[in-house]
C-alpha cells in the first residue's frame, strides 16, 4: 500500500494496494475521450488567448500603434522583446517551481487574471514607457504557460498520444493568426474620439482574457488521480495507461538530485538550442510579419491584415501534420528536419529576391513558408517532455525549453533594426542561417538518443533484465506495459514508472527519437 505519510508520485494513490490495474484497449480509450472532452478545451481557449494577446502588438503596428504612440528608433522591437525579457528571468527556476508546488487550476488561474489585467493596462498606454511596462508584465505573467501546457498535457497521456494533444492546443497559435486579423480589420472600422484602434483591439481581448480567468479555475483539473469527472475505477485506468511512459504522474516534492541531473544533461542544452532557432524565426513573424507583407507590395493597413490569414493557416496546418507524422512514424526529429526546408526555402527567397512588383507573388509564398516554422514547438516540447522522467526535473526542463524560446523571441526582433527597414535585409539573413543550424542540431539531438538507448540496453543486462524492453507508450492499441516481461529473479519491468525517477535513473527508460 503506498504510503501516504511521505511525499510520492499521485499515481500510487489511485492504484492502492495492487499496484496495478488490468485494462483492456477499449477502456483505455474510452477514459482518454472523457480527458479530450474535459482537458483539451480549457487548454486551447487559453493558448488561443494567450497568443491572441501576444500578437496584438504587431497587429496595433499596422495600425499606426508606432505613429500613435510616438515611437522612435528600436522602440518598438524592445516593447515587443520586453516580455520575453521576462518569461527569460522567469524560465529557469520560479516557473518551474510555481509548477510543481501550486495546482494546477489555481496557478493557471490567477496567471490568466493578471496577464489580462496587463493586456488592459496596454489599452491605456499611449507611449513608450507604458507600452514597455505592461508588455512585459504580460510576458511575465504569461512565462508559466507552455512550460505548464506540456506538464499537463504529459500528466494525461501516453506518449503516443501527446503529440497530437500539444497540437490541439499549440495549433491554436495558427487560428489566433486568422481570427485575430479579422478582429482586427473588423475593429478597424470603428471610429471613436478618444481611442486609437490599437486601444480598442487590446481593451477587447484584454478583457476576454479577465472574464476566462474565474472559468478555469472551476472547470480545469489537476491530474488523474483526483480527476472529478472520472469514476473511481475510470481513475486508475487512467494512471495505469500511463505505465509505459516512465515519467509519472505528479508529486509537490522540488527534489534537488533532479535539479542537478537536469542541468547536467546534454540532451536539455540541445533542446534548448532547437527551441532558439525556432522562435527567433517565430519571432520575427510575430513582430514584423505584417510590417513585413506591408512593405511587400505596399499594402495598406486592411489588406496587409487581411494577407495574414493564409498564414495563419498554414501555421494550424503544420502543427496538426508534424504531429500526426510524429505519432504516426514515431520520429519527431525527422520530422522537425523536414519542416524546416521549408523555413530555409522561404527566408532564402524573401532574402535573394527583389522587391520589385512582379516579385510579390513570389515574395509572399517566402512568406507563408516560413509559417512550417510553428510545427516546431509542439514538436519540439512534446519530444523533450517524452524523454524527461522524473516531474521536477521534467518541469525544470521545460521551463529551460521556454527559457530558450523567450531568448529567441528577444533575439528575433532585435535582427530587424529600423535602419535596414522596408527590406530587412540583414535579419532575412541571419534568420536563414538559424534555420539551417536547427535542422542540424537536430540531427545530433537524434543521434545522442541512440547512444543513450544503447547504453540503457547495456545498464538493463548488467542488472539482471532484457536488453530490448517492450514500450507498448508509443503503440496504437493500448497494451499492458512491458508486456510482462520479467528480470532474471522473476519481477515483473515496469515497477519504477511511478517512482518519480528521472530518465537516467530509471533503466527501464527507452527514449524516442
Amino acid at each position: 500500500m503506498a504510503d501516504t505519510h511521505h511525499k510520492h508520485d499521485k499515481a500510487l494513490d489511485a492504484l492502492g494496494e495492487a499496484g496495478r490495474v488490468d485494462m483492456t484497449d477499449e477502456q483505455s480509450r474510452a477514459v482518454c475521450r472523457k480527458i479530450d472532452k474535459h482537458i483539451l478545451p480549457p487548454l486551447m481557449w487559453v493558448y488561443f488567448l494567450q497568443i491572441l494577446d501576444k500578437s496584438c502588438v504587431g497587429y496595433g503596428a499596422a495600425f499606426g500603434l508606432k505613429t500613435e504612440a510616438h515611437l522612435k528608433g528600436n522602440e518598438y522591437s524592445l516593447i515587443s522583446s520586453s516580455g520575453y525579457w521576462a518569461q527569460l528571468a522567469l524560465c529557469c527556476g520560479p516557473t518551474a517551481w510555481l509548477i510543481v508546488k501550486f495546482p494546477t487550476n489555481k496557478l493557471m488561474s490567477v496567471c490568466i487574471m493578471c496577464w489580462g489585467i496587463s493586456m488592459i493596462g496596454l489599452a491605456f498606454s499611449r507611449s513608450y514607457g507604458p507600452l514597455l511596462a505592461n508588455r512585459f508584465l504580460l510576458g511575465m505573467f504569461e512565462a508559466v504557460n507552455i512550460p505548464l501546457f506540456t506538464v499537463i498535457t504529459t500528466t494525461w497521456y501516453r506518449r503516443r498520444e501527446q503529440p497530437l494533444r500539444v497540437a490541439a492546443w499549440y495549433g491554436t497559435n495558427g487560428v489566433a493568426s486568422m481570427l485575430g486579423s479579422l478582429l482586427t480589420f473588423g475593429l478597424s472600422f470603428i471610429k471613436s474620439p478618444h481611442l486609437f484602434v490599437y486601444q480598442i483591439l487590446f481593451l477587447t481581448v484584454g478583457l476576454a482574457t479577465v472574464v476566462t480567468a474565474p472559468l478555469i479555475y472551476f472547470y480545469l483539473d489537476n491530474n488523474p488521480a483526483q480527476a472529478y469527472f472520472l469514476t473511481p475505477e475510470e481513475r486508475a485506468w487512467a494512471i495505469e495507461r500511463l505505465r509505459d511512459n516512465n515519467t509519472g504522474v505528479e508529486t509537490k516534492e522540488v527534489k534537488w538530485s533532479q535539479v542537478l541531473d537536469t542541468f547536467t544533461s546534454p540532451a536539455i542544452y540541445l533542446y534548448f538550442i532547437i527551441t532558439f532557432c525556432v522562435n527567433t524565426g517565430a519571432s520575427v513573424t510575430n513582430t514584423f510579419g505584417p510590417l513585413i507583407i506591408q512593405n511587400l507590395g505596399g499594402f495598406n493597413s486592411r489588406q496587409t491584415i487581411l494577407l495574414n490569414i493564409p498564414f495563419g493557416f498554414v501555421q494550424t496546418a503544420v502543427c496538426f501534420a508534424g504531429c500526426i507524422l510524429a505519432a504516426r512514424f514515431g520520429y519527431k526529429g525527422i520530422v522537425l528536419i523536414a519542416f524546416m526546408l521549408p523555413c530555409i526555402l522561404g527566408s532564402g527567397l524573401l532574402y535573394g529576391l527583389g522587391r520589385e512588383k512582379s516579385l510579390i507573388g513570389p515574395l509572399l509564398f517566402g512568406y507563408y513558408c516560413i509559417g512550417f516554422l510553428f510545427g516546431g514547438n509542439p514538436l519540439i516540447f512534446s519530444w523533450l517532455a517524452a524523454n524527461t522522467g522524473g516531474h521536477t526535473k521534467k518541469s525544470l526542463a521545460i521551463s529551460m525549453c521556454n527559457a530558450g524560446s523567450a531568448v529567441g523571441n528577444i533575439v528575433g526582433p532585435l535582427l530587424f533594426q529600423s535602419k535596414d527597414a522596408p527590406v530587412y535585409h540583414p535579419g532575412l539573413g541571419a534568420v536563414l542561417g538559424i534555420f539551417v543550424a536547427c535542422a542540424c542540431i537536430s540531427g545530433l539531438l537524434m543521434g545522442l538518443f541512440r547512444i543513450l538507448n544503447r547504453q540503457k540496453e547495456k545498464t538493463r543486462v548488467a542488472h539482471g533484465k532484457p536488453a530490448k524492453i517492450a514500450n507498448s507508450s508509443m503503440d496504437k492499441h493500448y497494451k499492458a506495459a512491458s508486456n510482462d516481461q520479467v528480470d532474471s529473479e522473476g519481477n515483473r519491468l515496469g515497477q519504477q514508472a511511478f517512482a518519480d525517477m528521472t530518465d537516467r535513473e530509471n533503466d527501464e527508460f527507452v527514449y524516442t527519437y
